[in-house]
């Protein structure tokens, strides 16, 4: 099922999320609605408060990137990265901060240079609740890093400078209110 998306402006996309546990209700059907609903947005990532809940549940999936000619150096380690994460903790980033244009299936029509770190070791439990701890760099950092923003309550358009956040403060307003058009089902705080 397709769920609606949570816009800029919705509290749950502030709220630092919590852990759930492996009895948590029809967990399931809720990452596969995650999927489905990320699918129909064309997004790579979806974090569970940009669908109203907030608990410490993730999704990646940058199968797409892996036929990009900018990734085509890494284009086998992308061709089947498709991962959930449950309870996540960035346990360390490391090497050089890289810029790069992000965006966001809750603020759409938006797309800033954020900068991060291109390596972190994260520890997580799958769907099945398997523990894993594990080191990811590249873009692959980079997806799960915003990722894991959205659960402890931080959006990419925190770590823009305050001249930035000025500029784009309008199209923010837009879509708090709903005076935006996108191609995804989304629900509006006003």
């Amino acid at each position: 099922m397709i769920l609606p998306i949570r816009a800029y402006g919705d509290t749950v996309l502030r709220k630092k999320a919590h852990d759930i546990t492996p009895d948590y209700p029809e967990l399931k059907e809720l990452i596969d609605n995650m999927f489905e609903t990320m699918n129909a947005a064309h997004g790579i990532g979806l974090a569970a408060p940009q669908i109203g809940l907030d608990i410490r549940l993730f999704i990646v999936d940058v199968t797409p990137l892996a036929d990009d000619e900018d990734y085509e150096d890494i284009a086998d380690e992308l061709q089947d990265f498709k991962k959930v994460f449950i309870n996540a903790r960035i346990l360390e980033e490391s090497g050089n901060e890289w810029k790069f244009n992000e965006g966001c299936l809750s603020i759409p029509d938006v797309r800033e240079d954020v900068s991060r770190k291109e390596t972190i070791l994260i520890e997580y439990f799958d769907e099945n609740f398997v523990k894993h701890t594990e080191t990811f760099s590249d873009i692959r950092a980079r997806v799960i890093q915003h990722e894991y923003d959205h659960i402890e309550g931080v959006l990419f358009t925190d770590k823009l400078s305050p001249l930035k956040k000025k500029i784009i403060k309008g199209k923010l307003t837009k879509i708090t209110s709903g005076d935006i058009h996108v191609g995804y089902k989304m629900r509006f705080p006003k």
